[in-house]
């Protein structure tokens, strides 16, 4: 069997809110597949400036994709 050229797995826990806005973020940009779009905002995320170092003693719930109401801006072009 040939060897998977990415193969480590990443499994993530997300709201149903959240994985709409992946997938809608996900089919504006016609990415071929939902890693492709996860692969690629955590490219874009990685090389952003600004980003804060997560707190020591941080949880898994104190980061979400979405902000705390739920509202989200209009579909942006980035």
């Amino acid at each position: 069997m040939a060897e998977l050229e990415r193969p480590e797995r990443l499994q993530i826990m997300l709201t149903a809110d959240e994985l709409a806005a992946l997938e809608n973020w996900r089919f504006e940009r016609r990415m071929p597949s939902r890693s492709a779009a996860v692969r690629e905002l955590l490219r874009r995320g990685l090389h952003a400036d600004g980003f804060l170092m997560a707190a020591q003693g941080a949880k898994s719930q104190d980061f979400g994709i979405l902000p705390k109401s739920g509202i989200v801006d209009g579909p942006s072009r980035d």
